[in-house]
């Protein structure tokens, strides 16, 4: 096999740290929030994942690239992520039903990165400083013009960016026969969430970000649901909006993620930005009503209002996360309405929470 020789790349932080690497997939400059999970698998699924539009993903995995890429893997269309740090990268693979290379990949979707990072060192940074502004570039070098592309990135508090990755048009997902409606309102959702919803017998019309509740209720459904997504719950009234209209027509409700803050904020209650986040494949949370605890999918930035659940006499915290204690799940005690701020589709991900599919059928069915 003949090697590649990589073009140098430059990763500056908003703190002024910066790391120098070798380039991978597009030559070119791209900034962002930058940000880490720490999953052992699943990269493609996590490139994908619309809820990290804007963010520039660490991957704390050692070796990325090494099983390809798979097209039926996908949890939307294209990468959503806006560039790739990684440690080793791997311009072969070695799984035989992959469709292509990463590099390939990478480099036809348009997604800027930097491997050779010591990434160990770098997440350690995060976890201390928070997560912050980055900007990774391979045609750039010097600083001084870096920190002007760094000074145009925006920050993730206060942004809307749930309209930028959701659908423009409505669509279907699962059989017209089967036996519950579900609409379904996209706030940047996995395609996993709505196989899941379908498997279990939903028959889903997938709704843009800004649709009004009239307009879901014109179709007549069973239930409702409030997808994931990317940006600011604090910015996104038009969302809050629907649901409280939603919650006044009392039917099932089941919200994951960006939908778990949503919910909270048609209750009074107000989100706020992490310090440095949940993403990952290994969070720990207990579910209260059962006693039991589960391995979890997380990936957010923002978190629910603990003393605010705890006060308001609407809502019952049914999951706590184990690391921080935060809000990882909600339920309303008047309606028939729930949401969690993990990701039980799991994709990547253990299966632990899956039954919280099954909880939203039954509700559907009383």
């Amino acid at each position: 096999m003949k090697l590649v020789k990589k073009a140098p790349a430059i990763l500056l932080l908003e703190d002024g740290t910066y790391y120098q690497g070798k380039a991978i997939g597009k030559i070119g400059t791209k900034g962002g929030e930058i940000c880490f999970n720490t999953g052992m698998s699943g990269y493609q699924e996590i490139y994908t994942d619309p809820s990290y539009y804007g963010q520039i993903i660490v991957n704390t995995t050692s070796h990325i690239g090494n099983y390809g890429v798979l097209d039926v893997e996908q949890e939307s269309n294209t990468p959503k992520i806006s560039a790739l740090v990684v440690n080793s990268f791997s311009d072969i693979y070695s799984r035989e039903k992959a469709d292509h290379d990463l590099q390939y990949y990478l480099e036809k979707s348009g997604i800027v990165g930097i491997a050779d990072i010591d990434t160990r060192k770098l997440v350690r940074h995060i976890r201390s400083k928070g997560a912050m502004n980055a900007v990774i570039s391979s045609e750039i070098t010097d600083l001084e013009e870096l920190k002007k592309v760094l000074d145009e990135v925006p920050s993730m508090d206060g942004l809307e960016l749930s309209s930028q990755v959701s659908t423009q048009e409505e669509y279907f997902a699962g059989h017209e026969s089967a036996p519950k409606r579900v609409a379904v309102l996209d706030l940047g959702i996995k395609t996993s969430i709505l196989k899941n919803l379908a498997e279990r017998g939903c028959y889903c019309k997938v709704f843009p970000a800004k649709t009004t509740y009239e307009q879901m209720k014109a179709w007549n459904p069973d239930g409702y649901f409030v997808s994931n997504g990317p940006g600011d719950p604090g910015a996104m009234e038009y969302a809050v909006e629907t649901v409280k209209n939603i919650l006044k027509d009392d039917r099932p409700l089941f919200g994951i993620c960006l939908g778990h803050q949503i919910l909270a904020r048609a209750n009074d209650i107000s989100t706020y930005k992490m310090h440095h986040g949940h993403r990952g494949l290994n969070h720990p949370v207990k579910n209260l009503e059962s006693g039991k605890s589960e391995v979890t999918s997380q990936n957010h930035g923002f978190s629910v209002n603990l003393e605010e659940s705890e006060k308001n006499r609407n809502l019952k915290i049914t999951h706590i996360n184990l690391n921080d204690n935060t809000v990882a799940g909600i339920k309303m005690l008047d309606r028939k309405a729930f949401s969690v701020q993990y990701h039980p589709e799991s994709s990547p991900g253990p299966h632990d929470s899956r039954y919280l599919f099954d909880q939203f059928l039954e509700l559907m069915n009383t």
